[in-house]
């Protein structure tokens, strides 16, 4: 037990810096924080609390479609977030003029810290984030694919905060290509329940 909350509360907070990382480098946010994003230019609030607040949003829509957050759902919901907005105060303007290699070693380092960040958080086993249990919760009470409704979901996600004013780029494409193969690889370093179990773990995408 003890193992499995360092593992999730390790997890969470790279998760945040590795946000953190893919906003620096300038070329684009994964889909979800194209969102946050967008809502923070026009809401003035800090995208770290706009995360926040849509994680409790979102967290509401499962009380319809009969989800049970566990610690992790919640602890999701509230330490990303605070983790991505102390990141970017300790940081403040250094990589604001960084060049293209840098900020291109930035999205790369982000991917691979977010991979990491998720299979750490996956394989606690506490509960899926807000935006994987709306997912796979919806697609149990639809009856369609979980890639179909991940794929509708997210991409309103991005088609909204895109509208709003977020960062959409070849970085947000390389992410959505690259993030699945990298989850993949590194699960098995911190998912130790049982080869049975664990063949669910391909339904959660993401940390979110």
């Amino acid at each position: 037990m003890a193992r499995r909350l360092i593992q999730l509360y390790l997890g969470l907070a790279a998760y945040g810096v590795s946000m953190a990382m893919l906003l620096y480098a300038q070329l684009g946010l994964m889909p979800w924080d194209v969102l946050h994003q967008g809502l923070a230019l026009r809401s003035g609030w800090p995208m770290g609390r706009m995360a926040i607040l849509v994680g409790a949003l979102v967290l509401l829509a499962w009380i319809p479609i009969r989800q049970k957050p566990g610690l992790g759902t919640v602890s999701n919901v509230v330490v990303i977030g605070l983790v991505f907005d102390a990141t970017l105060a300790w940081i403040g303007s250094a990589l604001d003029d960084a060049g293209l290699a840098t900020r291109i070693g930035l999205l790369l380092g982000g991917i691979v810290l977010n991979g990491l960040a998720t299979a750490a958080y996956i394989g606690a086993r506490f509960g899926p984030g807000p935006r994987d249990g709306l997912m796979t919760g919806l697609a149990r009470r639809t009856g369609r694919s979980v890639r179909l409704v991940r794929t509708v979901i997210e991409g309103s996600a991005l088609g909204v905060g895109f509208a709003l004013g977020g960062t959409l780029g070849i970085g947000t494409l390389v992410y959505a290509l690259a993030i699945g193969p990298v989850i993949q690889a590194l699960l098995p370093w911190f998912d130790r329940a049982p080869k049975v179990a664990a063949s669910t773990a391909p339904l959660a995408a993401t940390a979110e």
